[in-house]
C-alpha cells in the first residue's frame, strides 16, 4: 500500500505544449479585461458603500450601526466595514475634484454602468492607502488640471484625466505626509522661510505641468528633450524646469538646490 502511494505521488503531469506569442497575447488580454473588471467593481461597490451609508440603510433594517448592518447582511468583519467607506471616501474626493477641474460630466447615480464610467483604474489598496489624505489627493488633482487647462497643451478629455488621477494618486501614496510646522521664534527667520516656502511652492507647481508634459518615467535626458520648448515658451530656464520636475517627483528640496534655491 505505502509502494502504492508513494508510486501515485511520483506521477508527472503531461508536459503542458510550448506556449507560442499568440496564445500568449490572448491570455494577457483576459488577464487584461479581468483587471479592468476588478477595478470598475471597486468603482460600482464605492458608490453604493457611499450613497447606503449617507442614507443610514441599517436604521429601517433594525441594525444600530454601520458596522453591524454589515455584519449580519454580508458577514464581514468591522475593519472591512470601515474600509469600504474609506474607499468610498477617496473616490468621492477624487471625483469631485475631477468634476471641479473639468468639463466632464459626472453623475452621482449608483446605477453600475455610471458607475463605471466614473472608474480611473485606481485599485481597492490604493484608495485604502490615500483615503486618510484624500483631501491633499483631491487638491492635487484640482492644481494639476488647472495647470493642464492654462498650458493649452492637452486636451482634458478621459485619458488625461484618468492619467493625472491616477499619477496624482501614485505620488500621495508614496510621498511622506508634511511635518507639522512649528511655530516661528525668530521674525527675520520666520520671513526668510516664508520666502523659501513660496519659492518651492511654485517650483513645486511648474514641476507638476513638467510632469504632464514629460512622465515621471523619463528620464532627466528624455525630459529635457521634451520640455525644451516648453520651458522656452513659458520663460523657464529648461534647468529650472528640471530641478522643478525632480522635485515633484520626490517631494525632496534638496531636488531644487543650485537652480531655484
Amino acid at each position: 500500500m505505502g509502494t502504492r502511494d508513494q508510486d501515485q505521488g511520483d506521477v508527472v503531469e503531461p508536459a503542458r505544449p510550448p506556449l507560442n506569442a499568440a496564445r500568449a497575447r490572448e491570455m494577457t488580454a483576459g488577464l487584461r479585461a479581468a483587471m479592468d473588471d476588478v477595478r470598475r467593481s471597486v468603482a460600482v461597490l464605492a458608490a453604493r458603500v457611499r450613497d447606503a451609508h449617507a442614507a443610514r440603510v441599517w436604521a429601517p433594517l433594525g441594525h444600530n450601526s454601520w458596522e453591524s448592518y454589515c455584519g449580519a447582511e454580508f458577514g464581514i468583519s468591522r475593519a472591512q466595514a470601515y474600509r469600504l467607506l474609506d474607499v468610498a471616501r477617496a473616490l468621492a474626493a477624487i471625483h469631485g475634484a475631477v468634476t471641479a477641474g473639468t468639463e466632464l460630466s459626472r453623475t452621482r447615480d449608483t446605477d453600475p454602468a455610471a458607475a463605471a464610467a466614473l472608474d480611473f483604474g485606481l485599485s481597492q489598496r490604493a484608495l485604502i492607502d490615500v483615503s486618510a489624505r484624500s483631501a491633499d489627493v483631491a487638491e492635487l488633482i484640482t492644481r494639476r488640471l488647472a495647470a493642464l487647462a492654462h498650458s493649452g497643451l492637452k486636451t482634458l478629455d478621459g485619458p488625461t484625466v484618468r492619467a493625472v488621477v491616477r499619477q496624482a494618486v501614485r505620488d500621495i501614496r508614496t510621498a511622506p505626509p508634511p511635518p507639522p510646522a512649528g511655530p516661528p521664534t525668530d521674525p527675520a527667520l520666520a520671513a526668510l522661510r516664508a520666502v523659501v516656502d513660496d519659492l518651492a511652492a511654485s517650483s513645486h507647481a511648474i514641476g507638476e505641468l513638467m510632469l504632464e508634459v514629460a512622465p515621471a518615467h523619463l528620464s532627466d535626458t528624455e525630459a529635457a528633450d521634451v520640455l525644451a520648448l516648453l520651458c522656452e515658451q513659458i520663460g523657464e530656464p529648461l534647468e529650472h524646469g528640471l530641478a522643478a520636475r525632480r522635485y515633484a517627483i520626490s517631494g525632496d528640496r534638496r531636488a531644487l538646490s543650485g537652480t531655484v534655491l
